[in-house]
């Protein structure tokens, strides 16, 4: 039943992923090149994040907002279907091994932070390639396949190390969530009994605060790495020998610092939060109610077996 607990709260994140993803991506497009960018202030194309959506409309290439969509799709369901199966192997295990009842906040960040880790370095090429896709220049997007294989495989796994950084954030994110989640379904059983559930809007407000608390902390690692994934303009040898050596996490750092300052490291942080809070609070709305029913689904076939074996063995 615990292998089967795991893969129903994998495939209720995944699927909540997809869908929510699938919704925000013009949002994480305009989002994602305006990160990208980095110039001093008067040299600046995107001043603001609704720029990048002005640009799109204005070229007529408004679905261009949605290059990689598939990519970013994949990603994003292997990368929640692979964090929720591993967190709720982990959690499982670490009952299991501790003898507990139900895991303190304390040993839910570090399960959390082991999910994460086998999430970024199961789906980093992907993540990489959907970033260089959104960065290109509208409507000169490349397949999947071709923007893998434009550099060494190395290159794939550009800013692996930010990603294992970045565990910290779903951490951050899943032990606020837990944390908050039983007291609110404490008080909910008292009323209600053991049928209670967080309703979809509770769900919702407890992924957007516990959201926002990871990206706050969190963010100028967030940009230091769109910048190492996004994609190489069309430059000379000599100007592309030239970035990709300040596409080191270093030469991101000095480069932000020199051209837009202290306050470069938060440039878009706004965008970020208004992103990443409804991404996140649609997937565990979404995750919530699926979980629910098919835990419904479950009972209702187990009764069932139990009642059939019950008259076989009366018969």
């Amino acid at each position: 039943m615990g292998d089967f607990e795991s893969l129903s709260e994998a495939t209720s994140g995944a699927i909540g992923s997809l869908l929510s993803t699938t919704i925000l991506y013009p949002l994480d497009t305009c989002k994602t090149k305006y990160q990208a960018e980095v110039r001093a202030h008067g040299q600046r194309r995107y001043r603001h994040l609704s720029d990048v959506l002005w640009e799109a409309i204005s070229n007529g290439q408004f679905l261009s907002l949605y290059q990689g969509l598939g990519t970013k799709n994949l990603q994003s369901f292997i990368s929640q279907f692979v964090y929720f199966y591993g967190y709720s192997y982990f959690k499982r295990l670490y009952l299991e091994k501790s003898g507990s009842k139900k895991i303190g906040t304390k040993a839910n960040l570090l399960v959390a932070a082991a999910a994460g880790a086998c999430t970024a370095i199961a789906t980093q090429p992907l993540d990489t390639a959907s970033s260089r896709m959104q960065t290109s220049a509208f409507g000169k997007s490349k397949g999947l396949w071709d923007t893998l294989t434009e550099g060494d495989w190395s290159n794939a796994f550009d800013g692996l190390g930010i990603s294992l950084l970045l565990t910290s954030n779903p951490a951050i994110q899943v032990g606020v969530t837990g944390f908050i989640k039983e007291i609110l379904r404490l008080k909910l059983k008292l009323l209600k009994g053991n049928q209670a559930s967080l309703s979809a809007f509770t769900a919702f407000l407890l992924g957007a605060l516990s959201k926002s608390i990871a990206t706050c902390l969190t963010y100028p690692a967030i940009r230091c790495k769109v910048m190492i994934q996004s994609a190489e303009a069309d430059e000379n040898n000599h100007k592309k020998a030239k970035r990709k050596a300040s596409k080191t996490l270093s030469g991101v750092v000095f480069a932000i610092w020199r051209k837009e300052g202290v306050t470069g490291f938060f440039k878009g942080l706004h965008a970020q939060i208004l992103k990443t809070v409804l991404s996140s609070a649609l997937l565990l709305m979404i995750k919530e109610k699926i979980a629910a029913t098919t835990w419904v689904v479950l009972l209702a076939i187990r009764r069932s077996l139990l009642a059939q074996n019950g008259r076989l063995k009366s018969a």
